[in-house]
């Protein structure tokens, strides 16, 4: 009783904070709205909630009421992994009361979507795993194989392995794909990859797809280089920012109505949108999204540290303090007063310098970032003891999505010479992504 208390107490704390900050709350009108081409994307349904912001937050898989009706009499797939789960206290939804102050919940209690789902009757005939896989146990990159869930027998085919788009065949026994995954909001973070795909797919066989929307935890800001097309992988489809500030639902949307998907396809979809929600309110992750980002903090410096996954540096990988921290031997002992030793670990095989001394900064007590940190990638670079060998070009490139950045730390120019770059990409970018958000 005290914990339920307590938490009710810091979440009234936080939303008296954030209705003085807004101003006003926020009424979304209650219906099932057709998007025109002109309005944005045809073919697409968003149902819009009622309450008002300054709320719990409630994602979309929590509101069973809007979504099931549509699964009835259908054969189901359903792309997930370990986040696509119904929480059994939505209202204590983790919120951070001060920008960088955690307070989360205790959120083991929940219920996995696709056991949620079969246990109303609904007909799910499979699960599409993403990277890390089903269970979210996989290195980042590591293939993963078809299998059978232990605990329903389900089949789990995967797309992060030979196929990373759902085959005809996977699709021809099914009449609608879910895609329920919590994001992180960073372009070389593979999910919104997986949903291209999936969008793709289910244009191609005419199957529609429902979205559970879940908050983006980097949403406060959008920054980064665009990515240019000619760097195009599955670390980055579109011509996007780094950190592009959307929801998974919002993602889609962009998708469909810039013509992303080829050959004039336009996949019909249907979100379930997060209530009470914007893009500034500050949300902590009940369920590491992957191996690797195991906290708040992690997930905020993610896309400022993921540029070393290019570099000789590594970025916690093989600690138990993941992109907190980064290292490596070569870098200057005299330039930096953290130490650390990578050994394989939950998430991490094979780490970058294993069993290695790396010498680096340890990141856990800097303040909430708002923006893509360079001090510490510019730094690094300055004070490695082997520059030639700093960059990895190829992956560099593909994470940075142009081959700019990595020539503008090599001739020596200024971060705010860098950043400046960015400008025209960020400005256009945000002019185009407006059409497209569900939360003002």
């Amino acid at each position: 009783m005290v914990f339920i208390r307590n938490a009710f107490k810091n979440t009234f704390l936080f939303f008296c904070t954030l209705l003085i900050s807004c101003g006003s709350a926020t009424k979304v009108s209650s219906q099932v709205s057709n998007v025109s081409l002109q309005d944005t994307i045809p073919d697409q349904n968003v149902i819009r909630d009622t309450t008002k912001i300054g709320q719990p937050l409630i994602v979309g898989a929590n509101q069973t009421e809007a979504y099931v009706p549509l699964l009835k009499d259908k054969k189901v797939a359903i792309v997930g992994n370990q986040t696509s789960v119904i929480f059994k206290y939505p209202n204590l939804t983790p919120i951070i009361q001060n920008v960088g102050e955690i307070q989360s919940p205790n959120f083991n209690q929940h219920t996995h979507l696709v056991d949620s789902l079969l246990s109303r009757g609904i007909n799910i005939q499979k699960v599409l795993a993403p990277e890390h896989g089903f269970r979210g146990k996989a290195d980042a990159g590591e293939l993963v194989a078809d299998k059978k869930d232990i605990k329903t027998g389900l089949p789990i085919l995967s797309l992060h392995g030979k196929n990373k788009k759902p085959s005809v065949a996977s699709l021809s026994d099914i009449d609608i794909v879910i895609f329920d995954i919590q994001d992180v909001g960073v372009r070389f973070y593979t999910y919104i990859s997986t949903l291209h795909y999936v969008m793709q797919a289910c244009a191609e066989n005419n199957i529609p797809l429902l979205i559970l929307d879940r908050p983006n935890p980097n949403a406060h800001y959008i920054d980064g280089p665009t990515l240019e097309t000619e760097h195009t992988s599955f670390l980055g489809m579109h011509p996007i920012p780094l950190v592009h500030g959307m929801t998974i639902g919002e993602y889609a949307k962009m998708v469909n109505g810039e013509g992303w998907l080829g050959d004039n396809l336009v996949c019909n979809i249907t979100i379930i949108p997060v209530k009470n929600y914007t893009h500034n309110t500050p949300y902590s992750l009940p369920i590491r999204p992957s191996p690797n980002l195991p906290n708040d903090k992690a997930i905020n410096i993610y896309p400022s540290l993921g540029f070393f996954e290019g570099t000789t540096i590594n970025a916690g990988r093989g600690t138990e303090t993941q992109f907190q921290i980064f290292g490596s031997p070569d870098l200057a002992i005299e330039k930096y007063d953290y130490a650390y030793v990578p050994q394989p670990n939950f998430g991490a095989k094979y780490p970058k310098h294993q069993g290695e001394v790396c010498y680096g900064k340890d990141l856990r007590e800097t303040p909430y970032q708002n923006a893509i940190n360079l001090e510490w990638l510019v730094y690094a670079y300055k004070n490695t003891n082997n520059k030639e060998k700093f960059f990895n070009t190829k992956s560099f490139t593909l994470h940075a999505g142009t081959k700019k950045l990595q020539q503008q730390i090599q001739e020596g120019f200024s971060i705010t010479q860098i950043k400046k770059s960015w400008r025209d990409g960020l400005i256009q970018y945000k002019a185009k992504r407006k059409k497209y958000l569900l939360y003002k």
